[in-house]
């Protein structure tokens, strides 16, 4: 992951988007889990959810005993990290409580040290409007200019929080084929993701969560990504040479995005360039790619 956000013509897509959509994996597995509850117990009254519906998952995992809110705000399990999707499986059982666990942030902050644009205001509380997942993923409109320079090549989602997280040195990688990457997405230049038309967009990406956002918000937040190239001439004329294929698109955001990109290109030296805030936290501690984790035993289908 740090290989791939230290290469500027590269494409950094979050770990968890790399595979199949996890809605669809994590719903299905916890499916069976209550179709073998039923075969043991018979019928019972039970919905399944995964990111699906508007359903308070961290706190409910939480209070279930299966980590704590780190201050990133998401769940931590002290063996497996926080690079993982949480399940939920509603049911009309009568289960007995299960004991909270105690946080074990302690005085860490690397987390909102880490954060490209700040999002992380505070211990515990995130500026949505700020984080890069949601300025790439959630964000129909067209990004705030002020932000843009911080999102470097993150194309979709950002796993900074995590990569410098010191509990995910226990997150180990699953042994689940649908959260493999495809598509080449975890080593991919942002030129030739760039070319992909839409119907290639919607082929390529079928069964991944990133069709979701549709081609046009894709072609924006690459043509951001390649507007933050930086180092030799030939890599930032490779970029503009990418970027002018799409001055006239048909759509006003693309084009309003690949105009501010070949503006701050052509501008060198760019007072707006921010230092990078992570070397800071790559000095003296080790760090590595954060693969996905198997479905944890209570049901809860992790991976990122």
């Amino acid at each position: 992951a740090w290989q791939t956000l230290s290469d500027p013509e590269r494409a950094s897509v979050s770990r968890y988007a790399l595979g199949r959509d996890y809605h669809k994996v994590v719903r299905g597995r916890l499916q069976k889990l209550a179709e073998r509850i039923a075969a043991e117990i018979g019928p019972f009254g039970h919905r399944v959810f995964c990111d699906s519906a508007p359903v308070m998952e961290v706190e409910l995992a939480s209070r279930a005993g299966l980590g704590w809110r780190g201050k990133h705000t998401l769940l931590i399990d002290p063996r497996r990290g926080s690079t993982f999707f949480l399940g939920t499986l509603y049911t009309d059982l009568r289960l007995p409580p299960d004991t909270p666990q105690d946080d074990h942030c302690g005085s860490c902050t690397r987390c909102l040290a880490a954060c490209p644009t700040g999002a992380i205001v505070a211990p515990y509380r995130v500026d949505a409007r700020r984080c890069i997942s949601y300025l790439t993923i959630e964000l129909k409109g067209a990004i705030p200019e002020d932000l843009r320079p911080l999102l470097g090549n993150r194309i979709y989602g950002c796993d900074d929080c995590q990569l410098v997280c010191p509990w995910n040195r226990f997150a180990r990688p699953a042994q689940v084929p649908d959260f493999a990457p495809r598509n080449g997405l975890d080593a991919t230049a942002l030129s030739e993701l760039f070319a992909w038309t839409e119907a290639e967009f919607d082929a390529r990406l079928a069964g991944s969560p990133i069709r979701r956002i549709g081609h046009e918000r894709w072609l924006r937040n690459i043509a951001v990504a390649l507007g933050n190239v930086d180092g030799d001439r030939a890599a930032k004329a490779r970029a503009r040479a990418a970027l002018r294929t799409r001055a006239d698109d048909a759509s006003a955001l693309v084009r309003e995005h690949v105009d501010w990109a070949l503006r701050r290109l052509l501008d060198d030296p760019d007072p707006e360039r921010q230092p990078d805030r992570r070397a800071d936290h790559r000095e003296g501690h080790e760090h590595r790619d954060i693969g996905t984790v198997a479905a944890h035993p209570a049901g809860q289908d992790v991976a990122r």
